[in-house]
């Protein structure tokens, strides 16, 4: 019998770098969201019933997601509209189903560098113009104005971005947002734009959504990352209402709807956002100051920009230094695992090679932990060195 012909894509680093290694650690100082609720915090939080859940018909739900889930996401963050919702199974359904509607072959799209693997896998995979946003042209909460207005021209037909950025942290101020929206409208382009981490905000205040103030957007918004549910697997996009029905014929042909039940749960836990976000936060603030004392007292051996957003950053690690790829930082970072069971992200995830993400997210005791361990690795790798040094290794 002949094999079977199979497309070999290579996954994405990050999502296989977890696949690997995340049941082998003891301290994830590595993600990108805050530490998930139980099920029984979660209804504490939301005032959930048992007789809620009860009265759940376990039928079929509908395409663009349930009226409840949809008027709860409008109300919070796009004054109300729910036509311009669609509820998904993650950000990355939102991602997958709305890019594969709006973008077409030779497309001029402008993608942020280092970003999410999904936000600019399907720009190429749909044969776009990829024209990359460079990491370093985003200081000071804003994007520099000559690279706004050279890489944004007439004919661009998307921006994708996102703020706070995944990994290094980075974000727009106000006057920021205000530049690249009225380039963006300048040229007619849509922007899209992953606020996954918005509402947790360092420099300066959140953000708004926007979807509120330009009409030619896409936003993406989960539960995985500052709500602390990921186990929900729900995400939405907030979209102008012609896209978000073009995107029914692919979704009609995979995964159709969500379940009613995780539904409802999404539905109360948005309604009551404020709790489940703040208490998070409140405890994220907490280790970006554990965070940013042991920075200073590791700066021979560490080298990072404070976060501006959201729950990681990008860690430069100074023996790193000149790194051609990825083989020695993943190689530092599967040393770190076997040795001290703490996680880390090898930049090479988000062509970073001489870095590493490290996420702040996490319970406070476990973070402080995992700095613990980072720091006696760092050390002993500082220690070995300069012994192999002096015998003239």
């Amino acid at each position: 019998m002949a094999p079977l012909r199979i497309r070999q894509d290579d996954p994405p680093i990050l999502e296989e770098w977890y696949r690997r290694h995340l049941t082998d650690c003891r301290f994830d100082i590595s993600s990108s969201g805050v530490h998930p609720y139980t099920f029984a915090e979660t209804r504490e939080l939301c005032a959930l019933r048992v007789e809620d859940l009860d009265g759940v018909l376990m039928d079929d739900s509908v395409s663009e997601g349930g009226a409840g889930i949809r008027q709860a996401i409008a109300d919070r963050y796009c004054a109300g509209d729910a036509d311009r919702v669609l509820v998904t199974h993650g950000s990355s359904e939102a991602i997958a189903l709305t890019l594969d509607a709006l973008l077409h072959p030779g497309d001029r799209v402008v993608v942020q560098e280092s970003i999410y693997h999904s936000l600019g896998y399907f720009p190429r995979e749909r044969g776009c113009r990829v024209v990359p946003l460079p990491a370093g042209r985003v200081r000071d909460g804003e994007i520099d104005p000559d690279a706004l207005a050279g890489l944004v021209t007439p004919g661009t037909a998307a921006v994708i971005v996102n703020f706070p950025h995944n990994p290094s942290g980075t974000t727009l101020s106000p006057r920021g947002l205000d530049a690249l929206l009225d380039r963006v409208e300048a040229v007619g382009a849509v922007l899209v734009w992953d606020g996954a981490t918005a509402e947790i905000a360092h420099r300066w205040e959140p953000l708004p959504d926007p979807a509120t103030r330009y009409e030619r957007t896409v936003t993406y918004g989960t539960f995985s990352k500052t709500f602390g549910l990921p186990g929900l697997r729900v995400g939405w996009a907030i979209t102008p209402p012609e896209l978000l029905r073009a995107t029914f014929p692919l979704r009609d042909r995979t995964t159709l709807f969500l379940s009613p039940l995780v539904e409802l749960v999404a539905e109360h836990a948005m309604r009551h956002a404020d709790r489940f976000i703040g208490r998070r936060a409140a405890e994220t603030r907490r280790n970006l100051g554990h965070l940013t004392e042991w920075a200073a007292r590791h700066r021979e051996l560490v080298d990072w920009s404070p976060p501006e957003g959201g729950v990681c950053c990008l860690l430069g690690i100074r023996e790193l230094a000149g790194a051609p790829d990825g083989t020695a930082v993943e190689e530092f970072c599967r040393d770190l695992l076997a040795e001290h069971k703490t996680l880390l992200v090898p930049g090479s995830a988000f062509d970073a090679p001489q870095a590493v993400r490290l996420g702040f997210g996490g319970p406070e005791a476990d973070f402080r932990a995992g700095l613990d361990h980072l720091s006696r690795f760092l050390q002993e790798r500082s220690s070995r060195a300069g012994r192999a040094a002096a015998q003239g290794v």
